[in-house]
């Protein structure tokens, strides 16, 4: 299945995870790629991965919360592919903390990661997009539906993603464009691994979240990406698909 030959394809928190997966998935699809992230040698590592299976591949260090650093790498993109077809918005950050010791300033950078970041990307990809009639995926979560314990932060930013993911929907649908967003949950990644629950949580409150089935890898999240980047997905706009296992069904 090529379903993306000859398109070019933006993909944010490519040097791992989630982001590392839909990079790779892609890339076997025939789409070239412009991959961004701040950890450099994990970005090389993906980048020297897709590049493996064929596909052309470039790479930038990118902070998504600097409006400049953004702008600069849609730019360079452009330049390299002459073209943008999908912007796939991965690049997150999570803070579970108990909500009277969360300070202003960890709030704050959750939300720019997440959302301000999702927000920088999609205006700088907008003008590329529309003029190939392309898509846009963000990464929202589970935690933007249901509550998450100790995820003030987490789920206020992820809350937002999926409000802008339906306004852009409405705002430039009938141009073209179409914006979706996935809600991962009970996704093995580093950055849901040991250590992120804070001190006395109450695993009781935390037992919601965990899916009916194991939990499973993030090449289940690049799959459905690559669904809605693709042209299986040109009748969903405005959409968020769970990939949890059933943990909200």
């Amino acid at each position: 299945m090529r379903r993306f030959e000859g398109k070019v394809a933006f993909v944010t928190g490519a040097a791992a995870g989630i982001g590392r997966a839909t990079a790779l998935r892609l890339a076997t699809e025939g789409a070239s790629v412009f991959l961004i992230d701040l950890a450099v040698e994990g970005l090389q590592e993906t980048a020297k991965q897709c590049e493996a299976l064929g596909a052309a591949a470039a790479h930038a260090r990118c902070d998504v919360t600097r409006e400049v650093e953004v702008r600069e790498t849609m730019k360079a993109c452009i330049e390299r592919f002459g073209r943008l077809d999908a912007l796939c918005n991965i690049a997150g950050i999570i803070l579970l903390q108990h909500f009277e010791k969360i300070t202003v300033d960890q709030f704050r950078r959750v939300l720019e990661v997440n959302l301000v970041g999702t927000f920088l990307l999609c205006q700088a990809a907008l003008p590329h997009l529309l003029a190939t009639r392309g898509a846009i995926v963000n990464t929202s979560s589970t935690s933007a539906l249901a509550g998450l314990p100790y995820g003030s932060a987490y789920g206020t930013s992820k809350g937002g993603v999926s409000a802008l993911t339906r306004t852009l929907a409405v705002e430039f649908g009938k141009q073209g464009l179409r914006c979706n967003a996935v809600n991962p949950g009970s996704i093995q990644t580093a950055m849901s691994g040991d250590g992120i629950l804070p001190k006395d949580a109450d695993m009781r409150l935390m037992a919601r979240t965990m899916s009916i089935s194991k939990p499973m890898g993030p090449e289940v999240v690049a799959g459905v990406i690559a669904m809605l980047a693709s042209e299986d997905g040109i009748h969903i706009n405005g959409e968020e698909i769970r990939v949890d296992g059933g943990t909200l069904a």
